[in-house]
């Protein structure tokens, strides 16, 4: 008779792939809950003690790691030296395994846990079974996920086993589990221990879906989230329209990320290809929309929109005009949504403005390596700038000259941001050169350049960018300073009587 032994936390169809299992003719060993869940629905089950001989201690803390169990999983039993040590100590095969761990990652985000209890909830027993008969699997079908159940039993109802393709595959995914279960438990310490870079880094997601493609129709890509996103696309709900592509998800995510610097104004972003196209603030939703709008609505067309107040119906109308991929918002009203969800393809997202990252650090992949960094979550207030110039900013050009600075930071290098009345009206983006991006940025302004503020991402290596800005008749410039030739570009301000503050920090994006 073979044999099965089962000790799960996820008890999800436990019942009903066991009860399979005994019509197959299995006998079931199991542990603790799991045997006790077992005999509530009627399945006679052998104690696990009654195969190890020794009874379960330390509160369960000591219940599996035993040589009948571990010699049951690991013996390869086309090797006869293997197979005779099994007979010598009266050890038998066990056939299958389920098991599943405890909850770890729901027991660290449960409010007010203790630390004591976070550790208890790190499991032993439970991988190194997994562990064992996973590199065993040439002979053990090995289950860690409920999803699987149907799978394997349909394959012992039609051929008395499993395939060796199955048994690889369940595998696979064991120590996909296990990886991704010491990665919490070593997050978690790592964190508590206040290690910033340790040794070594290992992250875990989990996926949320696969998309449709990448970047490009010819290549593939699946969207993954973290253990707890907060201020994040993948905690967003999608209430309507196509999914959501590679694409869709970076634009998303580049312009909630804009937003959440605007946070306590009634604020809307416009944002194409990582890169904003128009940022609004006003007393209203629709005041700030149709700031957002009006900064371009060329660039706007198939772009992605995020707002941090619900969106109205007033404001939906305007949104209907046009051709978005996306708008992201803490709610709909139920006559914006109305209005919005007849465009078939539109994805409506609601996200809650309010929440904070959870993300602390920022990863980017280079081929074969990582990039690991601080989120680049630096603020200023009009405390924190120096005025260089003889002429000081007036209070108004100081709320401008925030607001461009707020918005060249998430801006791809080089970057330069023209602003004026709570609105952008020139974004120069991802140049060689910083006199480059000023002209692309002026050029877009036109008139709504004269009386404008500019923000740039890092100091001025020479005087040339404050030149381009005096002609189109900026009044305030914003920038880190630290350059060697500050001086010049000092000097060029004072000659056309432009106010310039120095931030002290830089923002460069690539």
């Amino acid at each position: 008779m073979k044999r099965a032994l089962v000790s799960v936390s996820d008890k999800k169809n436990l019942v009903e792939f066991v009860s399979g299992l005994c019509e197959l003719g299995y006998e079931i060993i199991s542990t603790g809950g799991t045997k006790k869940a077992l005999e509530q629905a009627g399945i006679s089950t052998i104690g696990i003690s009654e195969i190890t001989g020794f009874p379960e201690i330390m509160d369960g803390r000591v219940k599996t790691l035993h040589p009948n169990v571990h010699g049951a999983l690991l013996c390869v039993r086309d090797h006869p030296d293997h197979v005779a040590q099994l007979k010598e100590h009266n050890i038998s095969y066990i056939d299958l395994v389920c098991v599943n761990l405890y909850p770890f990652k729901e027991t660290v985000q449960k409010e007010n846990v203790t630390h004591e209890e976070i550790i208890e909830n790190i499991d032993i027993g439970g991988p190194s079974m997994l562990r064992s008969a996973s590199k065993n699997y040439r002979y053990i079908p090995v289950l860690c996920d409920p999803s699987d159940y149907d799978t394997v039993l349909k394959e012992l109802r039609e051929h008395g086993e499993t395939c060796m393709a199955t048994r690889e595959r369940l595998a696979a995914k064991v120590f996909r589990h296990t990886a991704r279960y010491d990665a919490m438990i070593a997050d978690y310490l790592t964190k508590k221990t206040n290690v910033k870079f340790p040794e070594s880094y290992t992250i875990t997601y989990d996926k949320i879906q696969d998309l449709r493609y990448g970047e490009n129709p010819h290549q593939e890509a699946a969207f993954y989230k973290n253990m707890h996103p907060q201020y994040s696309l993948a905690n967003a709900k999608q209430l309507h329209g196509k999914e959501l592509s590679y694409n869709n998800i970076q634009d998303g995510n580049a312009a909630i990320e804009i937003l959440k610097d605007f946070e306590g104004q009634c604020a809307v972003v416009g944002l194409k290809h990582m890169n904003p196209c128009g940022v609004g603030i006003g007393k209203t939703l629709e005041e700030a929309w149709d700031k957002a709008y009006e900064a371009d609505p060329v660039s706007i067309f198939g772009g992605i929109v995020a707002m941090n107040e619900e969106v109205n119906a007033t404001v939906a109308e305007k949104l209907s005009k046009i051709f978005l991929e996306i708008i992201i918002a803490p709610s709909f009203s139920s006559e914006a949504f109305e209005i919005l969800s007849k465009k078939k393809n539109i994805r409506l997202m609601t996200l809650d403005t309010t929440l904070e990252p959870s993300a602390k650090m920022k990863v980017t992949h280079v081929n074969d390596g990582l990039l690991v960094q601080d989120i680049d979550a630096h603020k200023i207030t009009a405390t924190d700038l120096e005025c260089v110039t003889k002429r000081q900013p007036s209070e108004a050009e100081i709320e401008q000259l925030l607001m461009a600075w707020r918005v060249v930071k998430h801006v791809k290098s080089n970057a330069i941001v023209l602003v004026k009345d709570d609105m952008t009206v020139g974004v120069g983006a991802g140049q060689m050169n910083r006199v480059g991006a000023a002209k692309i940025a002026i050029e877009q302004a036109q008139e709504k350049a004269k009386g404008s503020v500019m923000g740039s991402d890092a100091f001025f290596p020479m005087p040339d960018t404050v030149e381009e800005a005096a002609k189109a008749g900026v009044s305030a410039i914003i920038q880190p300073g630290g350059s060697i030739k500050d001086q010049l570009s000092i000097d060029e301000c004072d000659k056309h009587g432009i106010a310039m503050v120095f931030t002290k920090v830089r923002h460069f994006k690539h």
